[in-house]
């Protein structure tokens, strides 16, 4: 009879392929994520079949956690200017506390081996922000910018708040703020 499998091995599986992803890159062998975890290697195997299995269950283990980070009291109500900034706010407050986690989510958005349905299902928890896009579009609230543009700027922008905010954690609710301002004054239309 197979052995159950445990909900918190699988957990510390996970934990100990951000950290190691995090220091070495996703060429890391699977031998350092057991040891990290302090699992038998063929452990990980119970749990994920192969190493691109761990890392498309990674990424959308990160994404579900920064959408929740995210979506918390997300005001539905508000303006496209005030959901934005609370999407943002929880956006680099995660990230901030969080840098294991967004260094290795970066490395995976690049990699090549993301399934469809990974894919799919870690788009699905940003539902939100083709309706904030949506709503953008129709109130003009954007320059006459490309939506991906808007967005890239966005996240580019959150990564160098992140940065401050973890290197002077005395200013990060300055950084938060001022990070915000930074990107809105230069996507919104005046």
């Amino acid at each position: 009879m197979a052995k159950p499998k445990s909900e918190d091995k699988r957990n510390a599986i996970l934990a100990s392929a951000t950290k190691v992803f995090a220091e070495r890159g996703l060429s890391a062998p699977t031998a350092a994520i057991t040891s990290a975890a302090r699992v038998a290697e063929g452990s990980l195997f119970t749990y994920f079949k192969t190493k691109d299995e761990l890392i498309n269950a990674l990424y959308l283990e990160l994404k579900l956690e920064l959408s929740d980070a995210m979506m918390s009291g997300f005001p539905r109500k508000l303006g496209v200017r005030s959901r934005l900034e609370h999407v943002w706010n929880g956006y680099v407050d995660w990230g901030a506390t969080h840098p294991e986690g967004q260094q290795v989510l970066r490395q995976i958005q690049v990699w090549g081996g993301l399934t469809e349905s990974v894919k799919a299902a870690s788009a699905a928890a940003f539902g939100e922000f083709d309706r904030i896009a949506e709503d953008a579009a129709a109130q003009k609230a954007f320059r006459d910018l490309p939506m991906p543009y808007i967005w890239a700027a966005l996240a580019t922008l959150a990564d160098m708040t992140m940065d401050f905010m973890r290197r002077y954690p005395d200013q990060a609710g300055v950084y938060r703020v001022k990070g915000f301002e930074l990107f809105w004054s230069g996507v919104a239309r005046k």
